[in-house]
């Protein structure tokens, strides 16, 4: 499965980039219940156009008061979305005309050689602004489109064209089927170290080639006759003074690494403990459905008792409950320690994600789980569950058919869930179920 093209809007403060963001988003977004703050902060979204799925960044961010900073702001914005995006709207004002610092920005874009669109908004009335639409013809960036974010107008034809610069569907990265390890966590957390060390276990000739389609670069590790595909995230440019910009700028890079990868590494660093911050980026990776794989770094610096690990593993499920499914694994980058254990468990997920199990067998267990817990009533009518079968992997899809669609307690598809974990483990892989709803006679 390729990845997803990603598309950032950029412009200066104030030109309607986050309305243009939730126009496109519409309700989307749905705020995952059981996902903490993943998609509250409405970072990214996922979005369809005619029949093309891509993920939207919103570079926005914070927008200090004063003047000499707000230059410094838009350019590490402008250079992320550079950093990261396939595709690059850029957004002007026209009710504000050809602004000096929009010079600024085409600049910087310019030397990017990303592909970028140029939109006008705030232009609700067409004939009236005609004048002032063409003034954007001096910044060199093609024909601009005019748009309403507010109003809604426009954004078919934007986004023709924005599509108009994916790469072909499945003409990108269809043949290489090394496995593809995203390594993300939140910053200074020993990504980096983590991936240096295996390289200098293994003393191998590293071939490091820019990833197909971002900025990052994938490692290739040898190990055990079978090659691996390191995404890393790190490699921040810039040493952002607010607190906020660097989360905001990891988990937009860990929503790109994320979306290339088979298998996440969360990274965590023990001396610091589980995050909120590691929760948003584990729930990016359980929220795509990857395989999932937590890493605890620099465990030889924490104190250890007999319970510590024990302990430990209590405090990260209890942080991450929404991924119950994710193995744990506890190494240092330092001294190497367990670091090997990182390939085996990788291995086994794959496994895991790309496992079918027969329609009969699940069936089977379909049956005995629901003659060991009866499916929920309501009202007088029960919930029948006529069959269930796989449909697709990566990760594992299963399609269940019922009577009542609205029968269908998200407590009790947790339980069958649950009771397929117990017959076929699936460790490191999050399940998805999708219910549809048959008469007794189909």
């Amino acid at each position: 499965m390729s990845a997803r093209p990603i598309v950032a809007i950029v412009g200066r403060p104030n030109v309607g980039k986050s309305t243009l963001f939730n126009a496109l988003a519409g309700e989307r977004i749905s705020i995952v219940k059981d996902t903490p703050g993943v998609t509250r902060d409405r970072i990214y979204a996922d979005c369809t156009w005619l029949d093309r799925a891509f993920t939207m960044i919103d570079t926005g961010g914070i927008e200090p008061d004063t003047e000499d900073i707000i230059y410094s702001q838009m350019r590490e914005q402008a250079q992320i979305a550079v950093d990261t995006a396939d595709v690059i709207i850029f957004m002007c004002d026209v009710k504000d005309g050809l602004n000096a610092d929009d010079e600024k920005v085409a600049d910087m874009l310019r030397r990017s050689s990303k592909p970028v669109v140029l939109c006008v908004n705030k232009v609700d009335n067409i004939d009236k602004f005609r004048n002032d639409i063409y003034e954007f013809y001096n910044l060199g960036m093609g024909d601009p489109f005019p748009i309403s974010a507010q109003g809604k107008q426009g954004l078919g034809d934007l986004l023709d064209e924005v599509i108009k610069y994916f790469p072909e569907r499945g003409a990108e990265e269809e043949e290489d089927d090394r496995p593809k390890i995203a390594v993300v966590g939140k910053p200074n957390v020993g990504k980096s170290s983590i991936i240096n060390r295996l390289l200098g276990e293994n003393r191998l000739i590293v071939s490091n080639i820019a990833g197909t389609t971002r900025d990052a670069i994938d490692t290739v590790i040898r190990y055990d006759k079978r090659e691996y595909v390191f995404i890393d995230t790190a490699g921040l440019r810039r040493k952002s003074k607010i607190k906020e910009e660097l989360e905001r700028f990891s988990i937009i890079r860990a929503v790109t690494a994320v979306e290339r990868c088979d298998v996440a590494l969360i990274v965590i660093d023990a001396t610091e403990g589980v995050t909120e911050q590691d929760a948003k980026i584990a729930g990016i990776a359980h929220e795509r459905g990857k395989g999932i794989l937590i890493v605890v770094n620099k465990w030889d610096a924490v104190d250890k008792t007999e319970k510590s690990t024990r302990e430990y593993e209590k405090q990260i499920r209890a942080t991450l409950s929404f991924m119950p499914y994710a193995d744990i694994v506890f190494v240092s980058a330092e001294t190497g320690q367990r670091l090997p254990k990182i390939y085996e468990r990788v291995d086994a997920i794959i496994q895991n994600r790309t496992l079918r199990v027969p329609t009969g067998v699940l069936n089977e267990i379909l049956t005995e789980a629901m003659a060991m817990k009866a499916p929920p009533t309501d009202k007088g009518k029960r919930l029948r569950i006529f069959y269930m079968t796989q449909v697709s992997v990566g990760p594992p899809t299963f399609v269940l058919f019922v009577n009542y669609k609205k029968l269908m307690h998200f407590s009790y598809l947790r339980y069958i869930e649950n009771r397929l974990r117990d017959a076929f483990g699936f460790a490191g892989t999050s399940l998805k179920f999708v219910v549809r709803e048959r008469s007794e006679k189909e």
